[in-house]
């Protein structure tokens, strides 16, 4: 979870900082090329972040998770080392050429850079989630009879998972309003004080228009792949929905409900006639399978190969308040775009004298990573009990010769780095924003850029 927070966050700020640089090389207005490289110290932070936290998770593997890595080895190895290989050195290379050849290329070939370094981003997400898509729907395998792993057969058949092409862009869109709030919302902390209004004023309206794009994308791509999820995962869809028996025809969807984990049932709910079945099936009729029903078909598909002890029923309550917390999140970074945008009018001061906004805005440079952690518990969570969908359990996946004291060690460890990363990235950034970007309008235009030097994320 921790380290998804800084992979859509990098990849989003990556995005926004191409459209800035992008946006002076066309217009030669070079106060776009100042937000460029302002808002890119805090892509910088965000990257080198996700890097560390991300080699730490590559240990996990061998570590916490060996008969998972023994048995998914053959095919888990393929994208995640593509990705090394490819994608990690794509972004590697042009992020170093970017940072340090302001003054040494012309305007047109940097900004190809910083474009390159996001497209390798995005085709960096691409190939770690190839290899999450087979978890949640396997493809392209066989079984190794002699040795019970499972074998790659069909490498096309990896890449062409549905799933991947489903996840991928709603984590990109998603990624996209991240970036983007992020930029709003601490441009708007910024204008509280006063300082740089033009500067903050722009920046808030470029990251505010990628933000609702964004947002109508991230709503789009869910509403098709959550019908793609109805198919495939039936038990994921319907703990979001917080049904243990079958709906009905027609489907009312459920705003808040009270759920009896224990005995598999509903207690109350509060619900609105019909939207279940237009969010389901784009229409006023249909049936929605409940859990109980879906744990009597997986018992009989399963038992013979796990047992009829095992448990189908996921953790109901996480999913059921994650999907709203999601879409929640979705409808309320719509309207404050829209209604930033407006305020943010060239010809209007509106914005700079609605404090409550501008306050309602910079509380939103959090709320993206709330919306990605729900959305990524669903994703995860969801396919409980296993690790990889009807083929190894989470208990089948685990190292068997760790314990729990050595797990609740290195799991405190774990905690203490990454909390010391994300303060030493928040005080960074608070650094940089509390500064402003003074340093970047008042130095001459040929001057050299280097975007760690002292000042950049000076406390003075």
């Amino acid at each position: 979870m921790f380290h998804f927070f800084f992979v859509p966050l990098s990849i989003g700020l990556a995005f926004v900082v191409a459209v800035m640089e992008t946006i002076y090389v066309v217009k030669k207005d070079v106060m776009y090329k100042h937000m460029a490289q302002f808002w890119g110290r805090i892509f910088l932070l965000s990257f080198a972040v996700g890097v560390v936290t991300g080699i730490i998770q590559e240990f996990q593997f061998g570590m916490n998770w060996s008969e998972y890595s023994r048995f998914m080895g053959d095919i888990f190895g393929a994208p995640l080392a593509i990705e090394a290989l490819v994608a990690f050195f794509m972004e590697s290379t042009f992020i170093g050429l970017w940072m340090f050849g302001w003054d040494r290329f012309n305007a047109g070939i940097h900004c190809a850079f910083i474009w390159l370094t996001s497209i390798g981003t995005m085709i960096s997400a691409m190939w770690i989630l190839a290899a999450n898509s087979f978890m949640q729907n396997p493809v392209g395998f066989m079984i190794n009879a002699k040795t019970g792993r499972a074998q790659m057969t069909s490498f096309g058949a990896v890449i062409k998972n549905p799933q991947l092409w489903y996840e991928l862009p709603h984590v990109l869109f998603g990624a996209f309003v991240t970036g983007s709030f992020v930029v709003a919302g601490m441009a708007a902390f910024a204008l509280l004080k006063k300082k740089n209004v033009q500067f903050f004023r722009k920046s808030i309206k470029v990251s505010l228009i990628i933000g609702l794009l964004a947002t109508v994308g991230v709503v789009g791509m869910g509403d098709v792949q959550t019908r793609y999820i109805i198919k495939e995962q039936p038990m994921k869809f319907a703990a979001t929905e917080g049904l243990y028996k079958d709906s009905g025809s027609p489907a009312a969807w459920a705003i808040v409900s009270g759920m009896d984990t224990k005995n598999h049932k509903t207690d109350w709910s509060i619900e609105v006639p019909y939207v279940l079945d237009i969010l389901s099936y784009h229409k006023l009729q249909g049936n929605v399978k409940g859990q109980n029903a879906i744990n009597k078909e997986l018992h009989a598909k399963y038992d013979k190969k796990f047992g009829k002890d095992m448990n189908y029923y996921v953790p109901t309550k996480t999913l059921f308040w994650s999907f709203r917390t999601m879409a929640f999140s979705g409808g309320l970074f719509a309207l404050i775009a829209i209604v930033g945008l407006i305020f943010n009018r060239a010809s209007s001061t509106l914005i700079e004298r609605q404090r409550w906004f501008l306050w309602v805005l910079g509380i939103c440079t959090f709320l993206p990573f709330v919306a990605n952690t729900a959305g990524w518990f669903i994703t995860e969570l969801g396919r409980y009990p296993w690790v990889v969908y009807g083929l190894l359990t989470i208990a089948d996946a685990v190292s068997p010769n760790v314990s729990v004291a050595s797990l609740l060690t290195s799991n405190i460890i774990y905690f203490c780095l990454f909390s010391g990363l994300g303060v030493v990235m928040i005080v960074l950034s608070r650094r940089a924003l509390h500064h402003g970007p003074d340093d970047l309008l008042n130095a001459p235009d040929d001057a050299p850029y280097d975007p760690y030097g002292k000042e950049a994320f000076s406390h003075e």
